[in-house]
């Protein structure tokens, strides 16, 4: 079962998305800001993370570049998901070390191919 650490700080939105990729068999644990979802990185090692952008104490942007930056972390995936979808913010995301990047709402079938895409990268490399 692929562990998924959602780095989200809007209750809501973690409530329905955890559910729902606990549903289709996902495990998945929450950090609720960009410092932590650095640490929980670190201390959980997920398969993957999904990075919301606009976070308190380090943003989205920060949290991806330190985790891409640290040894023990820096080849576990990262999907930005954020609300900002204006033009340039997708290259933004993948500048800052994002492997891909999806927008908010969530579309829940186009967000579960992103992962499993993601997933089957991290296992072929």
């Amino acid at each position: 079962m692929p562990k998924i650490l959602l780095v989200e700080d809007n209750e809501m939105n973690q409530d329905m998305l955890s559910r729902r990729l606990k549903r289709r068999g996902y495990e998945v644990v929450i950090a609720i800001d960009g410092a932590e979802g650095v640490s929980m990185t670190i201390l959980e090692n997920p398969d993957i993370v999904l990075m919301d952008m606009s976070l308190p104490v380090i943003d989205g942007w920060e949290a991806t570049r330190r985790l891409k930056s640290h040894p023990n972390t820096q080849s576990i995936p990262v999907m930005a998901l954020t609300a900002h979808a204006m033009s340039g913010d997708r290259e933004k995301a993948l500048e800052a070390g994002c492997d891909d990047y999806d927008t908010k709402p969530i579309d829940l079938s186009r967000l579960l191919t992103k992962i499993e895409a993601l997933l089957c990268k991290v296992k072929t490399s």
